[in-house]
């Protein structure tokens, strides 16, 4: 069992959609099996708040329920319990490793760190971009999934 914990700052945006969309990719691939993923926020600000519709209703577009999920912050025994701890960007991986006592085990990188270009997925709660997004995230999720699959066949 692959164990993939998706971060951003408030755990309402990105990370909740990068988890979603994983676990539909993963889904359909008929990996499921394969697969625990969750999300959660470097801050405390939006904790046991639902997912924002802004991405709750990107996620519509392509038949994707978020139900159920309200934010949670990061601990450091998530640090021992997943197999990756994928940030959004570089600020938040600084944050992640500040909650974990640094990344001894290389288990943090930035989703898009898998792609062809290497970047940090803007927060939409400032720019209002959704799509771009959503874009961002599934080109990660995708590239993740394709350098981490191998693992579960």
């Amino acid at each position: 069992m692959i164990k993939i914990l998706f971060i951003c700052h408030g755990n309402i945006c990105r990370s909740p959609m990068a988890e979603f969309v994983m676990k539909d990719l993963v889904e359909k691939s008929g990996l499921s099996h394969c697969f625990e993923i969750a999300s959660a926020a470097t801050s405390r600000e939006e904790i046991g708040n639902p997912v924002h519709y802004g991405t709750r209703n990107k996620l519509k577009e392509f038949g994707i329920s978020t139900e159920g999920k309200y934010a949670r912050q990061m601990t450091a025994g998530d640090y021992r319990y997943y197999d990756y701890l994928v940030g959004m960007e570089q600020q938040n991986i600084r944050n992640m490793k500040r909650i974990a006592g640094d990344d001894p085990a290389g288990k943090m990188v930035r989703l898009l760190d898998f792609s062809d270009r290497p970047r940090d997925i803007a927060d939409p709660w400032y720019t209002g971009d959704f799509d771009i997004t959503y874009d961002d995230i599934k080109e990660g999720c995708e590239a993740f999934l394709k350098h981490i699959e191998k693992a579960c066949k």
